[in-house]
């Protein structure tokens, strides 16, 4: 082939390259990476539009929730990498302490407990042990705490009353050393994904299991069908994390899932009928 020749098939080969790229920069979303909060980073797909929620409410908590600066890792309890680093569109602005404890469920029950807390929602903050057991922050603030032995659980009078920052995240860590998926599953209401909100949980209970927050929820505004982002802490415990969707890269992070699919996450698969929501 002639010098000439090549130099024309190479910029041939330039132009469908960048008519390509323009074509999938139309087709995804878009990214603001000086955004600090989740509704504001993500833009929705073409032909979609944010679902609306109250200020007070948990779905608009969660979709206003801060975000670590764009492109930032993902760290383990120890200070550690995770070992996956593509998995995660981004991070969220919250610790994750450093033991090894604030795992999937445990991040989701952080999410809810900090919400009702900075909400003052005290009679609405309370988890289940995986044995059943009803620990209650309000009771926990009264100065009463907790003692385990074996497989039972009881209150017993402490300290003085105080319902501090510090009161609140020891409380965290007693139900994150005693609850998981299996307590949490028991705990939520079952629902359908056509009614999905901020603040819905895939779960399935069990050891392992696994769950992940759904973070914010937008609608066609034609069809009205439904697509969503999730966050998820792993193991071992993790900075918790907006979801890529490997399975869908042009609308990642945004999922889309009709009622008889599975969730495929980049390190879960969920069944069928595994959505379940706070009361």
């Amino acid at each position: 082939m002639k010098e000439g020749s090549r130099i024309a098939v190479l910029v041939f080969c330039v132009y469908l390259q960048g008519v390509f790229n323009l074509c999938h920069a139309q087709t995804s979303p878009v990214i603001d990476v000086k955004a600090t909060t989740v509704s504001t980073r993500f833009n929705t797909p073409a032909n979609y539009i944010r679902v609306s929620n109250s200020e007070n409410s948990f779905a608009y908590y969660l979709s206003s929730f801060p975000l670590k600066e764009n492109g930032s890792k993902v760290y383990l309890y120890n200070g550690n990498e995770k070992n996956r680093q593509d998995i995660h569109a981004a991070v969220l602005d919250i610790s994750v302490g450093n033991k090894d404890l604030q795992q999937c469920a445990d991040a989701v029950m952080r999410l809810r407990a900090e919400y009702l807390y900075k909400t003052k929602q005290y009679d609405k903050l309370h988890f289940n042990f995986t044995n059943g057991f009803n620990a209650a922050f309000g009771k926990w603030a009264q100065g009463y705490r907790i003692k385990v032995k074996g497989n039972k659980a009881n209150w017993y009078l402490a300290t003085k009353p105080s319902g501090s920052v510090e009161v609140f995240k020891a409380y965290l860590e007693m139900v994150f050393s005693y609850a998981g998926t299996l307590s949490l599953s028991k705990e939520l209401k079952k629902k359908s994904v056509n009614n999905i909100t901020a603040g819905d949980v895939f779960i399935m209970g069990g050891s392992p299991g696994h769950a992940v927050i759904v973070m914010d929820v937008a609608t066609h505004v034609k069809t009205k069908e439904r697509i969503f982002m999730l966050a998820q802490s792993y193991m071992p415990a993790q900075n918790i994390h907006v979801l890529k969707n490997l399975s869908d890269p042009d609308n990642s992070p945004w999922y889309h899932l009709k009622a008889d699919e599975v969730l495929k996450t980049p390190e879960w698969s969920f069944d069928a009928g595994t959505l379940y929501g706070f009361e």
